[in-house]
């Protein structure tokens, strides 16, 4: 697996699994096109992380804050590109069974403080100090039967001096983190089964 090859130290791990009706390769694909957010319930957890952050913007420059507050959405939902603009990395992939996504930052602060320029070699040289490095994977395998099992797994690799911080941070986000990641996976089986059964009938 090629997290086990980027990141076999970690602090803290969390797995999820879904079975899709769907190939591989089709589940490949939806994980770039599905809507991560998951629907309204993921969105709500996703904007109680932000919450913080946008506290301190509109502490900061109130005008600015509102006037994004009123931008209009052309979209709500939010892919696996929308997330490589807010700071994640894809920095490794094997289609159509694996992709790895790579974070580094203070996780525990209210902004997040990511840290741009993630790769592999970041996972070679290890978190610097106060920070944490997370590895975060979607790898695909496939059953006799048609069906294939997706799984996530998220795995956080802190410095020293971070790891405490991080630690009582996980302890408060992990419930949510898990359910959100749960919501992903449900999101990519929906997408992929569409994907399926367009094919299908064509």
């Amino acid at each position: 697996m090629l997290l086990d090859e980027l990141m076999p130290r970690y602090d803290v791990v969390e797995r999820h699994r879904i079975r899709v009706l769907a190939a591989p390769a089709t589940v490949y694909a939806a994980i770039r096109t599905a809507d991560l957010t998951g629907g309204p319930f993921t969105r709500l957890l996703l904007a109680i992380r932000k919450l913080p952050a946008a506290l301190l913007a509109a502490a900061h420059s109130p005008r600015e804050a509102q006037a994004e507050w009123r931008a209009p959405r052309t979209s709500r939902d939010v892919t696996l590109a929308g997330f490589e603009r807010a700071g994640f990395r894809v920095v490794a992939e094997r289609p159509p069974e694996e992709l790895v996504i790579g974070l580094l930052g203070r996780f525990w602060a209210p902004t997040g403080g990511l840290c741009p320029g993630v790769d592999a070699e970041t996972f070679r040289l290890g978190p610097p100090t106060g920070l944490a490095l997370a590895g975060w994977n979607f790898s695909i395998h496939a059953f006799a039967n048609g069906r294939t099992e997706l799984r996530t797994e998220t795995r956080v690799w802190c410095a020293a001096d971070a790891r405490r911080k991080f630690r009582l941070y996980w302890f408060v986000v992990r419930p949510g983190s898990g359910l959100i990641r749960a919501a992903m996976l449900r999101a990519i089986r929906r997408d992929a089964e569409r994907r399926a059964s367009r094919s299908g009938t064509e």
